[in-house]
């Protein structure tokens, strides 16, 4: 069982909060939701989910209206591409179920609606999320995340639906907080700790729809919050020391994503500044047929290698020949991603179909699908492309500084 119960006071007046600790792929999880609800009969229901993800489990036509190139002329395409490696992987993870992701919070705002019951979303939007992670990484970090995602999107992992239940017991879930706070620190701040906070907050802060503008008598002051069987015990403390008035949560300050320091605002700079520097060092040093040579030997590793990445992904033969010519102009602008140009030539030579947001969650599950869907097959050249220009620089610096000193 993952049903808590805890009952606050607030100015003489008591709140029953009915917190569901849920699996997300769990078919145990969404009938114990839909029996709460209705037995309870609560004054309102909370949910982990933003706006975002409410969309898109409610809007079918939303992956249909997708713009792959805005989104990548945005500068959104990393973040496009990790919520959805998460969003394949949880899928993966309920397959031979019958269950999709986040089902039981859909059960539960479809429960709340037939019997009249307000609802609110109480997570935090995802790309923040996201974007709060990413910024609280370090380099060494960053590489460990994006390498836990890339081996996320083409692992073939399996639950049964026992392992899948073992996710709601608390001693496990200790051990899997445990472990994730050991190999990502910062991550595990923002995608546990801080949303355990930030959903206290939201349901506390909607708990007036349960018990009426002015608590009145009689009002119903049942609250059920349906929450991941992993935040359970933080949205509880946290409720409670925010009813006790021991805690004030910010929830503004927990959805701004830090500005970047000098040293991070620096560093898209350094690559394109070294590279010119060496250029122009070889110029003054050892005249013009040096420099050229330099240069030329810059514009084909990184141009080369950016159309390399463009090619593995199984690019169009423009997006390739894109690749190759724009990689040195992404490189000198720190403004400008290096595959931009080749994802976004990707998406409108070989156009998505509605077909292909139709069957993006199930195809971003593996690896033949990701190439197979033009939405997915678009940021895999951009992925691609912008890695195999990023490498290209890398190899360049000492190439070139061994050219000014040989």
């Amino acid at each position: 069982m993952s049903e808590t119960r805890i009952t606050l006071q607030e100015a003489g007046l008591e709140r029953e909060f009915i917190l569901i600790g849920t699996a997300h792929i769990s078919k145990e999880s969404i009938d114990e939701v839909a029996r709460v609800i209705k037995e309870e009969k609560p004054g309102m229901v909370c949910v982990e989910l933003d706006e975002g993800r409410y969309k898109s489990i409610t809007e079918k036509e939303r992956w249909e209206k997708l713009d792959v190139a805005k989104i990548l002329k945005e500068g959104k395409g990393f973040l496009l591409m990790a919520n959805l490696v998460l969003s394949g992987f949880q899928r993966r993870m309920g397959e031979g179920l019958g269950v999709k992701p986040g089902e039981e919070m859909k059960t539960a705002i479809i429960v709340a609606t037939e019997a009249d019951v307000p609802f609110a979303l109480c997570d935090r939007e995802i790309q923040i999320t996201l974007r709060r992670a990413w910024s609280n990484c370090n380099f060494w970090n960053k590489c460990k995340l994006l390498a836990s995602l890339l081996s996320d999107a083409f692992s073939n992992e399996k639950l049964s639906e026992a392992e899948i239940e073992k996710l709601k017991e608390h001693s496990e879930l200790d051990g899997m907080m445990r472990e994730l706070a050991e190999y990502l620190p910062p991550v595990k701040t923002v995608l546990i700790d801080e949303r355990d906070q930030y959903l206290a907050a939201k349901i506390w802060t909607n708990r007036n729809g349960a018990a009426g503008s002015a608590g009145e008598s009689g009002a119903n002051t049942k609250v059920v919050a349906v929450v991941g069987a992993g935040h359970l015990a933080g949205v509880q403390s946290h409720l409670e020391k925010i009813a006790a008035g021991k805690e004030t949560v910010d929830v503004g300050k927990l959805e701004k994503v830090a500005g970047s320091g000098v040293i991070s605002k620096l560093l898209p700079w350094l690559i394109p500044v070294a590279i010119l520097a060496l250029i122009v060092a070889g110029f003054l040093r050892l005249g013009v047929d040096v420099s050229l040579s330099m240069l030329a030997r810059w514009l084909l590793l990184n141009g080369s290698l950016a159309a390399l990445g463009a090619l593995v992904s199984l690019g169009h033969p423009l997006s390739i020949l894109v690749s190759f010519f724009g990689a040195p102009i992404g490189t000198l602008s720190p403004f400008i991603s290096v595959g931009l140009f080749s994802g976004v030539v990707e998406a409108v030579m070989r156009k998505p179909r509605v077909s292909d947001a139709e069957t993006l969650m199930d195809d971003i599950s593996s690896l033949k699908g990701i190439y197979r869907n033009r939405i997915t097959h678009a940021l895999l050249v951009f992925f691609l492309a912008s890695l195999g220009g990023a490498v290209g620089n890398f190899i360049s610096i000492p190439a070139l500084a061994k050219l000014l000193v040989s």
